[in-house]
């Protein structure tokens, strides 16, 4: 089901194992286990939300829990109450308060690019 800003939502009962892809934003507020890929898409993972997967998106806010590694080309949000076991990769990363973050962080230029030369080249 699609909201009025063009968002899709997983909703708070719906369980899905696999491989979820798209380009539009993308709200999960359920289980989901697997992959997420959101090319140009804003991704929110809703407080009533337990992810095992890794996550790709331009934005990622997330509000749950989520056990997997984050790479975004944008922004990572970690909200209070959010609960994150993996490592990031982003440009931008916000952590608030009383918010549970177990990894490494990588905030490079390189969070777009995976062509594997190093910066400043070896």
């Amino acid at each position: 089901m699609a909201t009025e800003n063009g968002q899709a939502r997983i909703g708070k009962t719906v369980v899905i194992r696999g491989e979820v892809k798209g380009s539009e934003d993308l709200i999960v507020d359920g289980r989901l286990e697997g992959t997420i890929i959101l090319a140009e898409g804003r991704l929110t993972i809703g407080p009533n939300a337990n992810v095992a997967a890794d996550l790709t998106a331009k934005d990622v806010l997330i509000l749950g829990r989520v056990q997997g590694n984050i790479v975004a080309t944008g922004r990572v949000e970690l909200r209070a109450g959010s609960v994150v076991e993996g490592d990031v990769k982003a440009l931008r990363l916000a952590v608030e308060d009383n918010a549970v973050f177990r990894g490494k962080v990588d905030l490079t230029q390189g969070a777009r690019s995976h062509d594997g030369v190093p910066a400043g080249g070896v």
